[in-house]
């Protein structure tokens, strides 16, 4: 339910992370005593500055600087990216500053859609709604890698896209923050039952009451799920005097006062608000049906800002209407509109018509994540992945796929290529491909396998522009090849 760690592969990583045309400049030095001692343990001298130092030290060029080398595939096709669900703007700037070519639409494209054009495009960024399934994948011949600007992936096919040897890249962490306050300004309109009260001042009613309406200070929040958006508003509500509760189904260090709870059963008897933040999975497919529901304390409030199926709706609308429950705010559903102003009713989902008719029940239109500033880092984010992968063949943070990377190639090289190889995992292609590399000088190499799907990087010097062709070709048809690209 929370987020996994994942290991990071024993690789040689530049000091200021994978090799990436945002990258700063990696600055090599070979430092006298006196130049680390002049330095100092916390200070971080400016590249002017360690120019100006060296200069002092008696290098009259002063320091030497290694200039990533930008990479491109060496076919002469240009690469083209589809933007779909509105992406932030910044993201296609970005992409348009590496040279990609960029179609962005406002909307979601259906299953149709995507069959019909996704074939001449080699990337693809979407957000929730649009569903990419192994039929949209194997009209996708040119694809080379998925971008999912949200925080989950559910809506891709990611076995498909495994084996076709398309890595998804997603951004887990970037509107944990935008959730986080959301769900406290929730707690606390429920609690004061704020939206009932200005709907009715709307329509000319003043109804001034304080019967069922509470305070939040001292209250006991319940947390399913403490992962980033569960861990960061356990220290919000504390901070507004809540008592914090969590379930997890991996035991967790918690922040500040909050305390793990050995079952979801006892979280639910002293809770006060229930709070959900889990992935869609099969487990978590109605975690909260009649009898969870049941299982909360009268009078308490649900909130769910995951996943539209992790709650049973049906049964929500009883618990409510029999007064068990005293509100609920749901920003996500199991079926949602595919653009701004269509409509959300019963056709969409037979019970919408009784859910909207609920007093203290909040409904917003899936808007956990939907604040400037998250949007902005979810496209910086998950842009500059899919530009890693295309330029670099870097697959760190990728959902999917073996997670390899290797440090950039120097500015100044000659006749070097990257070769970025997808295979399926099975034993004897390492020894295949490297007698097909062996004539030539091996810089650097790293392999990585995950489930069925193995990923080699490898750098290869003295590489003629005559042999480029001639190596992916005999690359390409090594028996589990599934996808080979050569970067220069």
């Amino acid at each position: 339910m929370s987020a996994t760690m994942r290991k990071t592969p024993p690789i040689d990583i530049p000091r200021n992370g994978a090799a990436q045309p945002f990258n700063t400049n990696e600055v090599s030095i070979s430092r006298s005593p006196v130049m680390a001692a002049s330095f100092g343990a916390s200070t971080s001298p400016t590249t002017s500055t360690l120019h100006e130092r060296f200069k002092q030290e008696g290098f009259p060029n002063g320091i030497s600087i290694r200039q990533p080398k930008v990479l491109r595939p060496v076919e002469k096709d240009e690469l083209r990216l589809l933007l779909l669900e509105n992406i932030s703007m910044g993201a296609v700037a970005a992409f348009k500053t590496q040279g990609f070519q960029v179609d962005h639409f406002p909307k979601s494209w259906s299953e149709d859609e995507l069959v019909e054009k996704i074939g001449s495009y080699h990337a693809i960024g979407i957000r929730s709604k649009t569903r990419i399934t192994e039929r949209v994948l194997k009209a996708a011949s040119k694809l080379l890698v998925i971008g999912c600007f949200c925080i989950g992936t559910n809506q891709v096919d990611l076995v498909a896209a495994s084996r076709a040897g398309v890595p998804v890249f997603n951004s887990p962490f970037s509107n944990s923050r935008s959730v986080a306050e959301l769900v406290m300004s929730e707690i606390v309109a429920l609690s004061r039952q704020l939206f009932d009260r200005s709907r009715e001042l709307k329509e000319g009613i003043w109804n001034k009451v304080s019967k069922g309406c509470w305070e939040v200070r001292g209250k006991t929040l319940g947390i399913i799920g403490y992962g980033h958006i569960g861990s960061q508003l356990s220290v919000l509500a504390e901070s507004f005097g809540i008592r914090v509760l969590f379930y997890d189904v991996i035991n967790i260090m918690p922040l500040g006062s909050a305390r793990q709870m050995p079952t979801l059963e006892a979280l639910l008897a002293e809770s006060d608000y229930v709070t959900l933040h889990v992935p869609e999975l099969p487990e978590t497919t109605n975690l909260m049906t009649s009898v969870q529901l049941a299982q909360m304390k009268k009078g308490s409030y649900l909130i769910n800002n995951a996943r539209g199926k992790v709650v049973d709706i049906p049964a929500l609308i009883t618990a409510i209407k029999q007064g068990h429950l005293a509100g609920a705010a749901i920003d996500v559903f199991p079926s949602e509109p595919g653009a701004n102003g269509q409509p959300f009713d019963d056709k969409l989902n037979a019970w919408s018509t009784e859910l909207r008719s609920l007093p203290n029940v909040i409904l917003t239109p899936h808007i956990g994540g939907s604040t400037e500033e998250a949007q902005r880092m979810i496209g910086e984010e998950v842009s500059s992945a899919l530009t890693r992968y295309l330029n670099y063949g870097s697959t760190l943070s990728a959902v999917n796929f073996p997670e390899v990377d290797l440090r950039a190639i120097d500015d100044g090289a000659q006749n070097q290529i990257r070769v970025c190889h997808v295979h399926v995992n099975q034993p004897g292609v390492l020894r295949q491909v490297n007698e097909i590399l062996s004539p030539y000088n091996v810089e650097k190499q790293y392999s990585e396998s995950k489930g069925d799907i193995a990923y080699l990087m490898a750098d290869i010097a003295d590489v003629s522009k005559q042999d480029i062709e001639k190596l992916r070709n005999m690359i390409t048809h090594t028996n589990a090849n599934i996808l080979t690209r050569l970067l220069a």
